[in-house]
């Protein structure tokens, strides 16, 4: 049966994803985006989104932003399913102008939930939250072991990486104004009996995604080597993060939104997990040796504040209440968002 979704920042990496997806299911897509994007990748989505969907009457965008609560409340009405995907998404960002990063993430996811309550439509939300919720691992102690290539774990506990019974630490600006988000979005569920389903992901990488320094590691290293330029590793290359690659996680939001019975109220963290995790120089090598391509120069910086030098997420749980894991392996995933970036660059 069709649906009609909803989708904040649609026009982004993650929202042009879930677009294609559901759009191919047969259901009713509007997209919600008021094309902010750093470095333009929002309008590069949309425009390929248009083409391929021209005369396809099940499909909408909606130029608008998240802080307009009237342009929300207008697409409101009789929607099924949202998913908030909007937002700013960097940490710098978010150190260099705290002020705009809680306009959004804030206050703007705010706006979402409350539009949505007052709608009377009672859709299933899915709300993208961050791994810095968690902050730097410090409210329980996750000792680390430097190893040649990367950082680690040293305790057995965290073998599979980070669960949600770890305790909220927002971590920077950025983590905390995610973390009021991923706070009312539990709470609404709590309060108002909303079906709200929270993922605290990592690492997310792959298709339509048009990466800055500031986020998407991964494409920007990648992508920075295949036009020859130089990247600037800030600490030493060797922190550690799970990546999970775009189509795994469009499964990761279908399959939770099928189980709302389970998972409205919970928060799942959502990653690729121990097997994908990835230091910066295992990925520099990787490039070098299965892709053929290195950066004109890499050069050192200090570490960046509230950068934390291991984060794996422990999927476990997502698996175990609504059968989900990732699929695609890291090696797998690179080459595919490899020969998609091939298309952007000279």
């Amino acid at each position: 049966m069709a649906r009609r979704i909803l989708i904040t920042g649609g026009a982004g990496f993650v929202g042009s994803n879930l677009v294609e997806h559901f759009l191919k299911r047969g259901d009713e897509v509007v997209i919600f985006d008021n094309l902010s994007r750093p470095g333009g990748g929002a309008e590069k989505n949309l425009k390929i989104l248009l083409e391929k969907n021209k005369g396809n009457t099940k499909f909408r965008f909606v130029k608008a932003d998240i802080r307009n609560v009237p342009q929300l409340e207008s697409e409101m009405n009789n929607v099924d399913v949202v998913f908030h995907v909007a937002a700013q998404t960097a940490m710098t960002t978010s150190i260099t102008n705290p002020a705009e990063d809680f306009d959004i993430n804030a206050r703007g996811t705010f706006n979402v939930l409350e539009a949505a309550r007052k709608s009377g439509c009672n859709p299933v939300m899915i709300y993208t939250s961050t791994n810095k919720v968690y902050g730097d691992l410090t409210k329980r102690e996750a000792r680390l072991i430097e190893k040649e290539t990367r950082w680690d774990f040293e305790s057995s506990e965290f073998a599979n990486g980070v669960d949600e019974s770890y305790p909220l630490d927002f971590g920077g600006p950025y983590g905390c104004s995610k973390g009021i988000g991923d706070a009312y979005f539990l709470d609404y569920a709590r309060t108002f009996g909303m079906k709200n389903i929270v993922f605290r992901m990592s690492g997310i990488y792959g298709i339509a995604q048009h990466p800055t320094e500031d986020q998407g590691w991964v494409a920007w290293i990648v992508r920075r080597a295949m036009e020859k330029q130089p990247i600037t590793i800030y600490g030493d290359g060797k922190q550690v993060r799970d990546i999970l690659f775009c189509s795994d996680l469009v499964k990761a939001f279908e399959m939770a939104v099928e189980k709302i019975n389970k998972t409205k109220g919970g928060a799942y963290n959502i990653g690729g997990g121990r097997k994908n995790s990835m230091s910066i120089l295992e990925l520099l090598d990787f490039m070098k040796n299965q892709l053929k391509i290195q950066p004109s120069k890499i050069s050192y910086e200090d570490w960046r504040r509230a950068d934390q030098k291991v984060y794996i997420s422990n999927t476990a749980k997502a698996r175990r209440e609504f059968g989900w894991e990732p699929e695609t392996p890291k090696e797998e995933g690179i080459v595919n968002m490899f020969d998609w970036l091939k298309g952007f660059v000279k």
